[in-house]
């Protein structure tokens, strides 16, 4: 098959640094390249991929630099370039949540939307009612609660490539935060539970703008004066394998209804356990007990 591939513009593909939605896609592409099928990857200018890369942006969104930025000029210039060339393609798969709906009505039938984030959100249903003939994929049941009604082609959770990350049979006495921080996915908790445990706690994880009034007021108050909590920052593929792989268990205390959260699968893939709230799609990625452990309360 001729398949185009559509990633957001806000990372590359894959990510240098943070960033679930794009790794997907990077892993999703080069596989089906591997499986014989003629791949276009519409994504930033540094992307790597074994497909036929054509550039919607000279660098991804949120590495780049420049002082004054439009996120929606960005995509409607990629996406004209999609409808421009969609007679080439038999599937346009798109991972760019709705702002394509408009362009491409009348092939909606050769498309397919990968929803990434979540969908609880008070003007989502009117767009799915209204452009109801786009197959919808969910990356978790759960994900779905928000639009019950859209037109579900089906439930894919994200995998990874084999041989990613390394298996690590033991840790080495530290527990693990991996992921942004913001108040919904909880770091202030893993804090805690690393208090509560009398462990160490290593944070890798970024700040986005939104976020860094949160960081400065509630969770650098936690983390000053107490060598046992490292705030790293944020990692690369690399350094996560080492990273994920050496720690007693990874920490997911969220409070929000997570998607699907990618870490949780890269963690296990080092066999490293997960400790997760039970919120989202945690219920259907962690088999209690063999690859970790759904909490409600500290």
């Amino acid at each position: 098959m001729k398949i185009a591939q559509v990633a957001p513009l806000y990372e590359a593909v894959p990510p240098l640094l943070y960033g679930g939605t794009e790794r997907v896609v990077a892993y999703l592409t080069d596989a089906l390249v591997e499986l014989g099928h003629d791949v276009t990857l519409f994504a930033s200018g540094e992307s790597k991929t074994q497909a036929t890369l054509v550039p919607g942006r000279d660098q991804a969104i949120r590495l780049d630099p420049a002082p004054l930025k439009s996120d929606l000029a960005a995509h409607m210039s990629m996406l004209a370039e999609v409808r421009r060339r969609a007679h080439e393609f038999d599937l346009i798969h798109f991972h760019t949540d709705m702002i394509q709906f408009p362009l491409f009505e009348d092939i909606a039938h050769r498309t397919l939307t990968t929803l990434h984030g979540r969908l609880d959100l008070k003007d989502l249903p009117a767009i799915y009612e209204h452009w109801s003939k786009y197959p919808v994929v969910s990356i978790s049941d759960d994900q779905r609660r928000g639009l019950p009604f859209a037109n579900w082609a089906g439930t894919v959770q994200h995998g990874l490539p084999s041989t990613l990350l390394d298996y690590s049979p033991r840790g080495s006495g530290y527990l693990a935060f991996l992921g942004r921080i913001s108040p919904e996915k909880r770091p202030d908790r893993a804090i805690a539970i690393a208090k509560a445990a009398g462990l160490p706690l290593k944070i890798a994880a970024k700040i986005d703008g939104a976020d860094k009034q949160y960081y400065a007021e509630v969770i650098e108050p936690l983390i000053a004066g107490d060598p046992s909590i490292e705030f790293i920052g944020e990692i690369n593929e690399q350094q996560k394998s080492v990273f994920l792989g050496n720690a007693e268990a990874l920490l997911f205390p969220i409070d929000w209804p997570e998607p699907f959260g990618l870490v949780m699968i890269e963690a296990m893939a080092t066999g490293t356990p997960v400790v997760a709230w039970r919120n989202g799609s945690t219920t259907e990625v962690i088999e209690p007990g063999e690859t970790g452990f759904l909490v409600s309360s500290l």
